[in-house]
């Protein structure tokens, strides 16, 4: 797959609630995953397929109730690609609200290769 069809994928997955799917499909077994320094409750950097589907579990064990997500984009420049995501999100024990992010993909051989996220922490 080259990086606009694995972003095109990417991007029709994270809409329709299939980011399992996505991570099985799309993601080497080797990706690297990166959040902001000062997320909280996560590392900063997790190697390893089983281990971003884990802290996908994590996460998952944090929300209260998932309201849906707008993907923008992708927007896709060699072999990157980026998006935002805005999440209407209840995380528990909070409010419900609008979890903004910008999300940097790397794709090598038709995988995704490594995930950065940026947000305010």
């Amino acid at each position: 797959m080259t990086t606009q069809e694995v972003a095109t994928q990417w991007a029709e997955y994270c809409r329709t609630g299939q980011m399992d799917k996505a991570q099985q499909e799309l993601y080497s077994k080797d990706c690297v995953s990166l959040e902001m320094e000062g997320a909280q409750g996560f590392p900063q950097r997790v190697e390893g397929i089983e281990g971003i589907a884990e802290k996908g579990r994590q996460w998952e064990g944090m929300v209260e109730e998932f309201h849906g997500v707008e993907i923008e984009g992708p927007i896709v420049a060699g072999n990157h690609f980026t998006a935002t995501m805005k999440m209407d999100i209840t995380m528990k024990g909070q409010p419900r609200g609008i979890d903004e992010e910008i999300a940097l993909y790397r794709v090598e051989n038709g995988k995704i290769v490594s995930e950065q996220f940026f947000y305010a922490v």
